[in-house]
């Protein structure tokens, strides 16, 4: 896929116009955003060790994986952001508020931020904030605290959907203070130990590793696809898959975003698809999707070994030509694909 660095694709809610750019800009300090996570920040460590209790480490842990997984992975992303599946509206509405409580932005937030990296990562060329290429104190002090004013930016373009849904609007007003109830409920059951590791060790850790993934899948690790063209790869982060719920299968992201499976490789522990396969058994999820049911997207490569291709039945792989995906969960391969020559978009 050959194109000009200058000229800039557009995606799906954000519109390059003409003289958009996607490196040039400023990093400017962003005084809300750095004030929440670090006034979350500066009470996790100062009163965390203070409060600390068997049930409000067991809180901790609960509220954190359920926020995490059913709300940011499931809620937000696979289905806000990707839908990649559908959910009644009530359902969705639940994930999504669970979703918030994570504490990095309200939903039409998250969906501004996610889209506008995305968008800045198909390119040919993208700023540094965008590709996570500063040094890891630098990175986090610019991801968490600061934002990129760009120079000559695109127009993001929210479909009506999520532009005039009174609920998102509402949520996105109120990011902030939905900690509020739920922290009076804890304080309320358990006291200061509840509040301090129910909302702010929850928040500060669950922004600080959300960051943290971000920064290690977009540097190197390992790589099953790659996108020719492109400013920015993604890499897996398989020691912490089970911890991030399957977000830390970044690679396969990169290569499928509108798959609800991310881990789709044999053996890839995805706790987020086996939580959607359970809603799904209960009738409450429909229609997941996975890169079998994906058209592959510009520029798609097959990278390391494929001995398991070809290997299962319903699996095929051939030098040259249009990858072809035809797994699915249950299938005896999780990836397979008539691999396309190198340099050679998909």
């Amino acid at each position: 896929m050959q194109r000009n660095a200058k000229e800039c694709l557009s995606t799906e809610r954000v519109v390059s116009d003409p003289g958009v750019s996607a490196t040039e800009g400023r990093v400017a300090w962003a005084p809300e955003r750095s004030l929440w996570i670090g006034g979350m920040t500066l009470a996790a460590l100062t009163l965390g060790p203070v409060f600390v209790t068997p049930g409000a480490v067991i809180l901790f842990l609960v509220t954190s994986a359920v926020t995490l997984c059913l709300g940011h992975s499931v809620g937000l992303h696979r289905l806000l952001i990707h839908r990649s599946f559908e959910a009644p509206l009530w359902l969705e509405r639940v994930m999504v508020w669970l979703g918030t409580l994570v504490g990095m932005a309200g939903p039409l937030g998250m969906v501004r931020l996610h889209d506008m990296r995305d968008w800045a990562q198909r390119q040919a060329a993208c700023h540094d904030l965008h590709a996570h290429r500063a040094r890891l104190l630098k990175d986090a002090w610019w991801q968490m605290h600061c934002r990129l004013d760009l120079a000559h930016p695109p127009r993001f373009v929210p479909e009506a959907r999520l532009r005039d849904d009174a609920f998102l609007r509402g949520l996105e007003a109120t990011w902030m203070l939905q900690q509020v109830p739920l922290g009076l409920v804890f304080f309320l059951l358990g006291g200061m130990p509840w509040l301090v590791w129910g909302i702010a060790v929850r928040v500060a850790v669950s922004v600080t590793g959300h960051w943290a993934v971000g920064h290690l899948t977009h540097r190197r690790g390992p790589q099953g696809w790659a996108v020719d063209g492109v400013a920015v790869q993604g890499y897996d982060l398989p020691r912490v898959a089970l911890i991030t719920f399957g977000e830390a299968w970044h690679g396969n992201h990169h290569a499928w975003p509108g798959s609800a499976r991310l881990g789709i490789e044999p053996g890839q522990a995805d706790p987020g698809w086996w939580v959607l396969l359970a809603l799904r058994r209960l009738g409450l999820v429909w229609g997941l999707r996975e890169p079998a049911d994906l058209l592959p997207r510009a520029g798609l490569r097959r990278l390391g070994a494929v001995a398991a291709v070809g290997q299962g039945g319903d699996c095929e792989a051939s030098v040259g030509g249009p990858l072809r995906p035809s797994f699915r969960s249950g299938s005896p391969c999780a990836a397979s694909a008539t691999l396309p020559t190198p340099g050679r978009a998909g």
